[in-house]
Protein backbone atom coordinates (compact mmCIF):
# COMPACT_ATOMS: atom_id res chain seq x y z
CA UNK A 1 0.00 0.00 0.00
CA UNK A 2 1.27 3.45 -0.88
CA UNK A 3 1.89 5.95 1.91
CA UNK A 4 -0.97 8.32 2.61
CA UNK A 5 0.26 11.84 2.19
CA UNK A 6 -1.78 14.82 3.24
CA UNK A 7 -0.37 18.24 2.63
CA UNK A 8 -1.74 21.30 4.32
CA UNK A 9 -0.55 24.66 3.11
CA UNK A 10 -0.82 27.78 5.22
CA UNK A 11 -2.03 30.72 3.14
CA UNK A 12 -2.25 34.37 3.92
CA UNK A 13 -3.13 37.39 1.86
CA UNK A 14 0.06 38.71 0.35
CA UNK A 15 1.07 41.30 -2.13
CA UNK A 16 3.93 41.16 -4.62
CA UNK A 17 6.39 42.69 -2.18
CA UNK A 18 5.64 39.94 0.40
CA UNK A 19 5.76 36.93 -1.92
CA UNK A 20 8.28 35.02 0.26
CA UNK A 21 6.54 35.46 3.60
CA UNK A 22 4.51 32.19 3.53
CA UNK A 23 5.45 28.77 4.93
CA UNK A 24 4.21 25.25 4.19
CA UNK A 25 3.11 22.72 6.80
CA UNK A 26 3.17 19.09 5.68
CA UNK A 27 1.50 16.13 7.39
CA UNK A 28 2.80 12.67 6.44
CA UNK A 29 2.09 9.16 7.62
CA UNK A 30 1.55 5.56 6.61
CA UNK A 31 -1.57 3.47 6.87
CA UNK A 32 -0.48 -0.13 7.36
CA UNK A 33 -2.61 -2.98 6.00
CA UNK A 34 -1.88 -5.17 9.06
CA UNK A 35 -2.87 -4.62 12.66
CA UNK A 36 -1.66 -6.17 15.91
CA UNK A 37 -3.64 -6.96 19.04
CA UNK A 38 -1.90 -7.24 22.44
CA UNK A 39 -3.21 -9.01 25.53
CA UNK A 40 -1.98 -9.70 29.07
CA UNK A 41 -2.71 -12.63 31.33
CA UNK A 42 -4.91 -12.12 34.40
CA UNK A 43 -6.51 -9.18 32.64
CA UNK A 44 -3.28 -7.24 33.10
CA UNK A 45 -3.74 -7.09 36.90
CA UNK A 46 -1.15 -7.86 39.58
CA UNK A 47 -3.05 -7.85 42.88
CA UNK A 48 -0.66 -7.43 45.82
CA UNK A 49 -3.44 -7.94 48.34
CA UNK A 50 -3.23 -6.29 51.76
CA UNK A 51 0.18 -5.27 53.10
CA UNK A 52 0.57 -4.31 56.78
CA UNK A 53 2.26 -0.94 57.30
CA UNK A 54 4.45 -2.48 60.01
CA UNK A 55 5.94 -4.85 57.40
CA UNK A 56 7.40 -1.93 55.41
CA UNK A 57 10.93 -0.69 55.92
CA UNK A 58 11.00 2.51 57.93
CA UNK A 59 13.98 4.35 56.44
CA UNK A 60 14.51 2.64 53.08
CA UNK A 61 12.30 1.42 50.22
CA UNK A 62 10.56 -1.94 50.48
CA UNK A 63 10.75 -4.12 47.37
CA UNK A 64 7.69 -6.31 47.02
CA UNK A 65 7.64 -9.73 45.29
CA UNK A 66 8.27 -9.73 41.56
CA UNK A 67 5.41 -11.08 39.49
CA UNK A 68 5.22 -12.08 35.81
CA UNK A 69 2.31 -11.49 33.46
CA UNK A 70 2.25 -13.13 30.04
CA UNK A 71 2.17 -10.72 27.11
CA UNK A 72 0.78 -11.96 23.79
CA UNK A 73 0.75 -10.04 20.51
CA UNK A 74 -1.11 -11.31 17.46
CA UNK A 75 -0.71 -9.57 14.09
CA UNK A 76 -2.54 -10.12 10.80
CA UNK A 77 0.82 -10.51 9.04
CA UNK A 78 4.54 -10.13 9.85
CA UNK A 79 4.80 -6.58 11.13
CA UNK A 80 7.55 -4.25 12.31
CA UNK A 81 6.35 -2.98 15.65
CA UNK A 82 7.45 -1.74 19.04
CA UNK A 83 5.88 -1.42 22.47
CA UNK A 84 5.23 2.14 23.60
CA UNK A 85 4.53 2.18 27.36
CA UNK A 86 2.61 5.07 28.88
CA UNK A 87 2.73 5.74 32.61
CA UNK A 88 -0.82 6.61 33.65
CA UNK A 89 0.51 7.72 37.04
CA UNK A 90 3.33 9.83 35.65
CA UNK A 91 4.92 12.01 38.33
CA UNK A 92 4.25 9.60 41.18
CA UNK A 93 7.29 7.38 40.56
CA UNK A 94 9.84 9.67 42.16
CA UNK A 95 12.83 10.25 39.90
CA UNK A 96 12.21 12.23 36.73
CA UNK A 97 13.64 10.69 33.56
CA UNK A 98 14.02 7.23 35.08
CA UNK A 99 12.57 3.86 34.09
CA UNK A 100 10.18 3.90 37.02
CA UNK A 101 6.40 3.76 36.70
CA UNK A 102 4.45 5.40 39.51
CA UNK A 103 2.20 3.64 42.02
CA UNK A 104 0.06 6.70 42.68
CA UNK A 105 0.03 9.63 45.10
CA UNK A 106 -1.16 9.90 48.69
CA UNK A 107 -3.17 13.05 49.33
CA UNK A 108 -2.44 14.01 45.70
CA UNK A 109 1.14 14.97 46.58
CA UNK A 110 3.17 12.17 48.22
CA UNK A 111 4.57 9.41 45.93
CA UNK A 112 3.65 5.98 47.28
CA UNK A 113 6.38 4.19 45.32
CA UNK A 114 7.19 2.86 41.89
CA UNK A 115 7.50 -0.28 39.81
CA UNK A 116 9.97 -1.44 37.19
CA UNK A 117 8.95 -3.49 34.14
CA UNK A 118 11.21 -5.90 32.24
CA UNK A 119 10.73 -8.27 29.30
CA UNK A 120 11.98 -11.85 29.26
CA UNK A 121 11.39 -15.22 27.57
CA UNK A 122 10.47 -13.63 24.24
CA UNK A 123 9.36 -16.00 21.47
CA UNK A 124 8.14 -14.76 18.09
CA UNK A 125 6.85 -17.13 15.44
CA UNK A 126 8.59 -20.03 17.16
CA UNK A 127 11.98 -18.30 17.43
CA UNK A 128 13.63 -16.83 20.54
CA UNK A 129 14.05 -13.06 20.31
CA UNK A 130 16.07 -10.39 22.12
CA UNK A 131 14.56 -7.22 23.63
CA UNK A 132 15.90 -3.90 22.34
CA UNK A 133 15.07 -0.28 23.04
CA UNK A 134 15.27 3.03 21.22
CA UNK A 135 14.83 6.66 22.23
CA UNK A 136 15.37 7.79 18.62
CA UNK A 137 14.07 6.81 15.19
CA UNK A 138 17.02 4.64 14.14
CA UNK A 139 19.27 3.87 17.10
CA UNK A 140 18.58 0.66 19.03
CA UNK A 141 20.41 -0.96 21.94
CA UNK A 142 19.98 -4.18 23.94
CA UNK A 143 17.73 -3.71 26.99
CA UNK A 144 15.02 -5.72 28.70
CA UNK A 145 13.70 -2.65 30.50
CA UNK A 146 10.38 -1.09 29.55
CA UNK A 147 10.20 2.68 29.89
CA UNK A 148 7.82 5.49 29.03
CA UNK A 149 10.87 7.33 27.65
CA UNK A 150 11.65 4.90 24.80
CA UNK A 151 10.25 2.21 22.51
CA UNK A 152 10.87 -1.52 22.98
CA UNK A 153 11.08 -3.95 20.06
CA UNK A 154 12.31 -7.46 19.27
CA UNK A 155 15.51 -8.51 17.50
CA UNK A 156 16.63 -11.87 16.09
CA UNK A 157 20.19 -11.30 17.33
CA UNK A 158 21.69 -9.32 20.22
CA UNK A 159 24.08 -7.61 17.80
CA UNK A 160 23.37 -5.87 15.48
CA UNK A 161 20.26 -4.66 17.22
CA UNK A 162 17.69 -4.30 14.45
CA UNK A 163 13.93 -4.75 14.96
CA UNK A 164 12.53 -7.80 13.20
CA UNK A 165 8.98 -8.20 11.86
CA UNK A 166 6.79 -10.45 13.99
CA UNK A 167 3.35 -11.99 13.73
CA UNK A 168 2.85 -14.08 16.88
CA UNK A 169 4.73 -12.98 20.01
CA UNK A 170 4.73 -14.19 23.60
CA UNK A 171 6.86 -12.65 26.35
CA UNK A 172 6.99 -12.36 30.10
CA UNK A 173 6.47 -8.93 31.65
CA UNK A 174 8.25 -8.87 35.01
CA UNK A 175 6.68 -6.42 37.47
CA UNK A 176 8.78 -5.32 40.45
CA UNK A 177 6.95 -2.91 42.78
CA UNK A 178 8.72 -0.91 45.46
CA UNK A 179 7.10 1.10 48.28
CA UNK A 180 8.71 4.28 49.59
CA UNK A 181 10.13 4.29 53.17
CA UNK A 182 7.22 4.24 55.60
CA UNK A 183 8.61 7.25 57.48
CA UNK A 184 7.84 9.34 54.38
CA UNK A 185 4.23 8.14 54.11
CA UNK A 186 1.07 9.03 56.07
CA UNK A 187 -0.15 5.51 56.87
CA UNK A 188 -2.78 6.17 59.52
CA UNK A 189 -5.45 5.00 57.07
CA UNK A 190 -5.58 2.38 54.30
CA UNK A 191 -3.72 3.55 51.19
CA UNK A 192 -4.45 2.05 47.73
CA UNK A 193 -1.58 0.89 45.53
CA UNK A 194 -2.55 2.41 42.20
CA UNK A 195 -0.06 1.62 39.44
CA UNK A 196 -1.31 1.81 35.84
CA UNK A 197 0.60 1.43 32.56
CA UNK A 198 -0.73 1.30 29.00
CA UNK A 199 1.26 -0.76 26.46
CA UNK A 200 0.47 0.56 22.99
CA UNK A 201 1.52 -0.83 19.61
CA UNK A 202 3.84 1.50 17.70
CA UNK A 203 4.23 0.51 14.06
CA UNK A 204 7.73 1.07 12.68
Amino acid sequence: MKPLLLSLAVFTWINVAQAASGIDLTVTGLITPSACEPSLSSGGVYDLGKIAARDLNVDQPTQLPTHTLQLSITCDAPTLLALEPRDNRLGSGGEVGSVRFGLGLINESIPLGYMRLNLNSIVADGVSMYPIGSSGPSTWAPTSVLSHYFLSAFSLTPNPTVPAPVQQVTAGVLITPTIAPSETLPLTEAVPIDGSVTLSMHYL
